[in-house]
């Protein structure tokens, strides 16, 4: 397939999701603000068009603008999520036409896809790709805010698989340098780059995420009830906040039940927990006697080859993930049970590292040394710092696209309306 086939593919893959996720709801839930964490999805469609219109109609393709007026309307950094709904913002017609225009003249640019080499935006189609990453992203997001809409449910899609390997234990990760981020992976974006060295000691890791079962254990337990598994800033966030349970888990008798996209079911004990924050995590981890891993190790242990000495593009190897490797791309709208993905793994026997939730690790936001933005600072530079962790992996709300084991994702760690759960580790051995 040609550079000009896989963009145009990608381009029209991309849309079909954004079309099933905004025309799932009527008018009225296109413009409802569901939750003040989340932009009215009519918002997310027009800017998804607007980014689109801006790097691809305007800066690669050097058109005249469609709708230079609205550009303010839709720059995600002069309005706060809560905000927008009081926005003079398109309708839900307008909004659809509008991205629908843009998409018609970016089309014709593919049809004469610029090719300058010195040109680092139009690199192997470096600026196309960006673009299906950011529409797939706020995809993801229109997901999570489908999650958070109340009312009958209007998504659907088959059920993940079942296990079909006994996933459990520790995997040890020896000590030693690995090659961590990347130079050479076309599409990623500016804070995945670039490859550098760097030596990780030895540690032990779970071989799959924390599953519902292990979390209702330590809620069971009184984790919830407990300081001291929690760090101030935790336990501050546990008690204001009224934690108790993952966000959307609920008592029914004396079993955990959890909302799932508007239905409401028992627990699945061997799926992945999800919908927990970065300070839920890493309470379970200090009640269970372990950690969370850091990033750096997350991803030895998602991308070290140990027999190669070499860092592969996923846990598996270096082709594209498959529906036998992961669960990504909204095929399913839950994770999957541990061991349902052996094909996944990574050569240290640790198992679904991508897709199913995003995993919570101890780093904070910071560039790799030797780190340049591109190719605009709003992108990753100005969140360094700050209070956000990382998330790592990617969830069954994630594509393909967007993901690969040098993706970085990260939030504040007191949100847990994405798809979050984590898994433990140790320095010391086995617990």
């Amino acid at each position: 397939m040609s550079l000009r086939e896989r963009v145009a593919a990608e381009l029209e893959r991309t849309r079909r999701r954004s079309e099933i996720l905004t025309d799932a709801v009527d008018d009225a839930d296109l413009v409802r603000q569901h939750s003040p964490l989340m932009s009215p999805l009519v918002w997310d469609l027009a800017h998804i068009g607007n980014q689109e219109e801006l790097w691809l109609v305007r800066d690669v393709g050097g058109r005249e603008p469609v709708r230079q007026d609205i550009d303010h309307l839709y720059d995600a950094f002069k309005h706060a999520r809560r905000d927008r709904p009081q926005l003079p913002l398109l309708g839900p017609a307008e909004a659809r036409a509008y991205v629908s225009t843009v998409r018609d003249k970016v089309l014709d640019v593919v049809d004469r896809l610029p090719s300058d080499p010195a040109r680092q935006l139009l690199r192997d189609g470096f600026a196309f790709g960006m673009i299906v990453q950011h529409e797939q992203q706020h995809d993801e997001t229109m997901l999570a805010t489908h999650q958070l809409r109340v009312g009958s449910p209007v998504l659907a899609a088959d059920p993940p698989p079942s296990a079909v390997v006994a996933v459990g234990g520790e995997v040890h990760v020896p000590a030693g340098p690995f090659d961590m981020g990347t130079s050479t992976e076309p599409w990623a974006l500016d804070n995945e780059r670039p490859a550098h060295r760097v030596d990780v000691p030895a540690f032990w890791i779970d071989a799959a995420p924390v599953m519902n079962a292990q979390y209702a254990a330590f809620i069971d337990a009184g984790g919830y009830d407990q300081p001291r598994f929690w760090s101030a800033a935790g336990w501050e966030h546990r008690v204001s906040a009224g934690l108790e349970a993952p966000l959307h888990w609920t008592r029914d008798g004396g079993d955990w039940h959890a909302t799932t996209f508007g239905r409401t079911a028992p627990i699945v004990p061997d799926a992945p927990v999800v919908h927990v924050c970065f300070h839920e995590a890493a309470a379970y981890a200090a009640w269970a006697g372990r950690r969370l891993p850091t990033e750096a190790e997350w991803e030895k242990a998602a991308r070290f080859d140990p027999a190669t000495g070499r860092s592969r593009r996923y846990p598996w190897g270096d082709d594209d993930p498959t529906p036998r490797h992961a669960n990504l791309g909204q095929r399913h709208l839950r994770p999957a049970s541990v061991g349902a993905y052996p094909d996944g793994a990574s050569p240290l026997g640790v198992h679904q590292l991508i897709g199913d939730v995003w995993e919570w690790v101890d780093s904070g936001f910071l560039p790799y040394p030797g780190f340049s933005a591109f190719p605009y600072r709003e992108y990753s530079e100005v969140f360094f710092g700050g209070d956000y962790k990382m998330l790592r992996g990617g969830s069954f709300g994630t594509d393909r696209a967007a993901c690969r084991g040098t993706f970085r994702n990260w939030d504040h760690p007191i949100r847990r309306q994405i798809f979050s759960g984590f898994r433990t580790a140790s320095s010391s051995g086995p617990a």
